[in-house]
């Protein structure tokens, strides 16, 4: 059986994406707890917008250097959620909730990526339950923005890409085959390219990016 890569649709913002996303298929669903993002949701509205998720979708909620009292705030408004930090968070602020959390690596983008030491961030965060394969941009992600997915060891067991990275960074439903392809990630995450605005998802763009990961799984079998 092919493998079946995870996708992760961040930066919902209102319930009929939300409930597209879940049609499309979907897997997790991120909303952005930061607020200087353009796709900023408060604790609250990040919890109306989970309890329309159906069972084995995950809420996932998206932090930038934010204090522990909002992280806390953030969960009592989603309690099922799992945790993404995208800033300049050390080891110990990610673990200080004790809860499962994905940590986002913000690689530069073009040839300085090559620069990036990512067999180190991966050994730094080992409590991360997945490392997220970001491009350094302004504003913390969602810039649509790639990174060089040449430029780093895919099969170094440190990375363990297939059951412990997330593909993201300028994913759209015409490059994402060539992202698994080379990457061969256990999940993509995916923002401005299934955007019809800056938080508003295009439901037909959500369609054919999932449409487009599953053709990329059954053109590169691995074991799952």
């Amino acid at each position: 059986m092919p493998h079946r890569t995870r996708i992760k649709i961040c930066g919902l913002t209102r319930e009929a994406d939300v409930d597209a996303a879940v049609r499309a298929g979907a897997d997790a669903i991120g909303f952005v707890l930061y607020p200087q993002s353009p796709r900023f949701v408060s604790p609250e509205r990040a919890g109306e917008l989970a309890r329309r998720l159906p069972p084995f979708v995950t809420p996932v909620l998206l932090f930038v250097n934010a204090s522990p009292e909002f992280i806390t705030q953030g969960l009592a408004a989603v309690p099922n959620a799992l945790l993404q930090f995208h800033g300049d968070e050390t080891p110990a602020d990610c673990t200080a909730a004790c809860r499962p959390f994905v940590r986002a690596a913000r690689i530069p983008p073009g040839p300085a990526g090559a620069g990036f030491d990512l067999l180190k961030y991966a050994s730094d965060f080992t409590a991360a339950q997945a490392i997220l394969l970001d491009a350094h941009v302004e504003g913390y992600g969602g810039g649509g923005q790639s990174f060089d997915w040449t430029a780093f060891p895919w099969s170094h067991p440190t990375l363990n890409a297939s059951s412990r990275l997330v593909l993201s960074g300028g994913l759209t439903p015409a490059n994402v085959t060539d992202g698994i392809r080379l990457v061969r990630p256990w999940a993509v995450d995916v923002s401005s390219g299934v955007e019809a605005a800056k938080g508003i998802k295009d439901p037909d763009k959500m369609l054919a990016f999932v449409a487009a990961v599953r053709a990329a799984d059954a053109q590169n079998p691995r074991p799952s």
